[in-house]
């Protein structure tokens, strides 16, 4: 089965509360889930790639073998395409999750797309942030 993964993360400050949206969609561009958390105060990247992260672990549990990702995060889509390096070690160890997740798929690609084409999983982001804004900071 292929699902399309439409990723998004963020952060009101860089800190500040943050977020992730998901939005699951089959081939045929059906939607079939929606996924959001709160993150508590992270930063803009943290929360990119805790969404990826999140995306990729339910495409397994659904039981998908190929996976098309779709972010508006430049930064980390090539960083794990491997064409940027992953100099903060915030991210090391989320990027690391990230590429062993995309290993067990048959089939594992991750693209970047405007901003435009990914409204819905920004929207979700958005909603997690509005609850992570209640968190207590740390």
């Amino acid at each position: 089965m292929t699902l399309h993964l439409y990723v998004d993360g963020g952060s009101r400050g860089n800190p500040g509360p943050a977020g992730y949206g998901v939005v699951v969609a089959g081939p045929g561009g059906e939607v079939l889930d929606r996924l959001h958390g709160a993150l508590g105060v992270q930063t803009n990247n943290y929360a990119e790639y805790r969404g990826l992260i999140a995306a990729l672990d339910h495409a397994r549990a659904r039981g998908a073998d190929e996976v098309q990702v779709f972010s508006d995060s430049l930064l980390m889509v090539r960083q794990i395409q491997g064409r940027y390096a992953v100099k903060s070690p915030n991210l090391e160890p989320l990027h690391r999750r990230a590429l062993a997740l995309a290993r067990g798929f048959r089939r594992f690609a991750i693209e970047h797309v405007r901003r435009e084409r990914n409204r819905d999983a920004d929207a979700l982001a958005n909603r997690a942030m509005d609850g992570a804004a209640g968190l207590p900071r740390p």
